[in-house]
């Protein structure tokens, strides 16, 4: 296709060329089907291969699909353990493209989406993956992010708390109809926020379907994107977050079968002891983590909902029914922190 109403050829061009691109010949742009939070596109002109994202068309929330955010991280990173994809072209303000827009260069390789996807690897293969996700995950939050000039990019101090504080305020923006349970969750969440941290370098979303791995070796990621919820912090929110979104009901959220929720892949349990012996990281108050993690996968839930029902949906099907899993991840929460 040529357009797309939330990304035209011409626009794009205009902010490759404002950002020192030459572009080659016609640019084809197609949406990549999948993602629930920021739109994603295949971006090729004669001689190049880009993908470029902005946020979805209706029903924002504060914070949760930023591309500025995005930008600085992978391109601080880009010499570091953490493959990243190469930064190429952004429009911070939306003056061009009409929304905030990054552009970076295509990664080849499989991104493993689905339990269909994950049928290309053998149970010792996705052992081996799953290993090497966890070595990922250790070595981003072992950058030295004042090293790499993120020192300036956000306050890591309170971290968590904030996060508590953060996600409540989005319930209040997102929610499709009362759920005492998730003001129960906060209040439970606040009187148990931990007094001390790590400080890293946090991803916000890491699983195995937001990285790219290479065709022929499971055990080699070539690429960790969807960077737009990234921030200095405590890396124990990514750990558990990676623990909970192995629950079945995140299948709900995504709208299939996902491949992170399979069985093949440890369970919640033996994650999180994987991540402590990666960074030789004591867990903490690891029901603390897991409560928040379940209240941000809840909101999140509730927002693609809120999101479908004011025309915003990024294309995938059944985005209607997501805040399904809302009530579920909230009692996991619950059970977590009780």
């Amino acid at each position: 296709m040529a357009d797309h109403p939330g990304l035209t050829a011409e626009s794009l061009r205009k902010l490759l060329v404002a950002n020192g691109v030459d572009v080659v010949g016609d640019l084809k742009i197609d949406l990549i089907s999948g993602g629930r939070s920021n739109l994603t596109f295949d971006v090729r002109d004669d001689e190049h291969h880009w993908v470029a994202r902005r946020p979805p068309m209706g029903g924002l929330t504060p914070s949760a699909h930023d591309m500025e955010r995005e930008w600085a991280v992978t391109s601080a990173l880009a010499d570091t353990d953490v493959p990243v994809a190469g930064t190429v072209a952004i429009d911070r303000a939306g003056d061009i493209i009409g929304a905030p827009c990054a552009v970076v260069e295509f990664v080849d390789g499989l991104v493993i989406r689905s339990t269909d996807d994950l049928k290309v690897w053998s149970d010792d293969q996705v052992g081996a993956n799953f290993d090497a996700l966890v070595r990922t995950l250790a070595n981003l939050h072992a950058v030295d992010y004042n090293a790499v000039g993120l020192g300036e990019f956000g306050r890591p101090e309170g971290f968590a708390g904030r996060q508590v504080k953060l996600w409540a305020r989005q319930w209040g923006l997102v929610k499709t109809r009362e759920l005492p349970d998730v003001d129960t969750l906060v209040a439970k969440l606040t009187d148990r926020v931990p007094a001390q941290a790590r400080s890293t370098i946090v991803h916000g979303d890491f699983r195995v379907d937001n990285t790219i791995i290479d065709r022929d070796d499971p055990t080699t990621v070539k690429a960790v994107v969807d960077w737009e919820m990234a921030a200095l912090g405590d890396p124990l929110t990514d750990a558990a977050l990676m623990c909970v979104y192995h629950q079945p009901v995140f299948a709900k959220v995504l709208g299939f079968e996902a491949a992170w929720t399979s069985d093949r892949y440890p369970d919640e349990d033996a994650m999180a002891q994987a991540y402590a012996a990666a960074t030789g990281m004591d867990l903490g108050d690891w029901d603390f983590y897991l409560g928040l993690a379940n209240l941000k996968l809840g909101v999140i839930a509730e927002g693609i909902t809120h999101r479908a029902l004011a025309g915003g949906s990024s294309g995938a099907d059944g985005a209607e029914q997501a805040a399904e899993a809302t009530a579920s991840f909230i009692a996991a929460g619950l059970n977590a922190v009780s």
